[in-house]
């Protein structure tokens, strides 16, 4: 048996923070760059003690342990990121321990339970929404201002705003609530944004969508595993599209080792786009492309048939 030697991985000796790295997206994303050498802190608020309000089971300590068995090193650090002092802490000791930061994924969220799908906002629980915004818009902002200092310090840096679809389809449908619509709205423009403030400091920032995510809850509200997901195409067809969290991950490592990652610099990306440019799989070996397959088929009314698309 052999190994692949840890300094001839694409991201040895960079250093990633993924905030929001506790489940789903963040998890994969995690490990997928863990795989590929790098050092890996990982936030979130759910730890081996204590809960956060999304009351899920994951922690942010099996996310650091899956990223040091993929090859990397994991580090877990919880942090609540609307605590500005908690994220200078954070961003410190990242500087202290290793004078870098080459990526950062924003990628902190937690709001879909508080969302109530399709009751108009007049109708919808106020303080709810507010806090949706808090978590999906704030969390962002402060994590930013606090971490890109570092993450500038030498040229070649990555911003990744996880979001959830692109500026494309999101710019002419509503995302089923105006709270979840306006943050998955303004994660795509802090990206925009982002890219014009980066691009003459080196670095680089983009906003990147996963598909139909097969998140620990997706699978939990389908009663399937990652091993078994297919079952769920009996009670939801579309389903046939879905993608792992490694996906994304994959697609974020991709940009990670890319010398030239500056020419999407600014952009709306998606992992299905992107495994067509890079050449990744999704765990089973396959390309889903999510998005196109949502407007030609989902939308579109047709039934379900991920052929061609995946």
């Amino acid at each position: 048996m052999t190994t692949t030697p840890p300094t001839s991985l694409p991201l040895h000796g960079k250093v990633a923070l993924v905030t929001g790295a506790t489940r789903g997206a963040g998890r994969g994303t995690a490990v997928e760059l863990g795989a590929a050498g790098a050092t890996v802190y990982v936030t979130g608020r759910t730890t081996r003690e204590r809960r956060s309000e999304y009351g899920r089971p994951e922690t942010i300590e099996e996310t650091a342990e899956l990223v040091t068995a993929a090859g990397g090193r994991g580090i877990a650090v919880p942090t609540d990121h609307l605590d500005p002092a908690q994220v200078r802490a954070l961003v410190e000791r990242i500087d202290a321990e290793h004078g870098r930061l080459d990526v950062l994924v924003n990628d902190i969220f937690g709001g879909d339970p508080l969302a109530e799908w399709d009751v108009p906002v007049w109708e919808h629980d106020l303080d709810k929404g507010l806090r949706m915004l808090r978590l999906g818009v704030e969390t962002h902002a402060i994590t930013s201002h606090h971490a890109l200092p570092l993450l500038v310090r030498n040229p070649g840096g990555l911003v990744v705003e996880m979001t959830d679809g692109t500026a494309e389809y999101n710019a002419t449908h509503y995302r089923v609530s105006f709270y979840y619509d306006l943050v998955k709205a303004a994660v795509l423009r802090m990206a925009f944004s982002l890219g014009h403030e980066l691009k003459p400091r080196g670095a680089t920032a983009v906003a990147l969508t996963p598909g139909w995510l097969r998140s620990e809850m997706m699978l939990d509200i389908y009663g399937v595993t990652e091993e078994n997901w297919r079952d769920a195409t009996a009670k939801e067809p579309h389903f046939c599209i879905s993608e792992s969290p490694a996906y994304v991950g994959r697609a974020v490592a991709a940009l990670a080792a890319d010398p030239e990652v500056a020419r999407w610099n600014g952009q709306s990306l998606s992992s299905g786009q992107l495994a067509q440019v890079y050449g990744f799989t999704d765990t089973d070996g396959s390309r889903p492309d999510a998005w196109r397959y949502v407007v030609e088929v989902q939308d579109a009314g047709r039934p379900a048939d991920a052929t061609g698309y995946r």
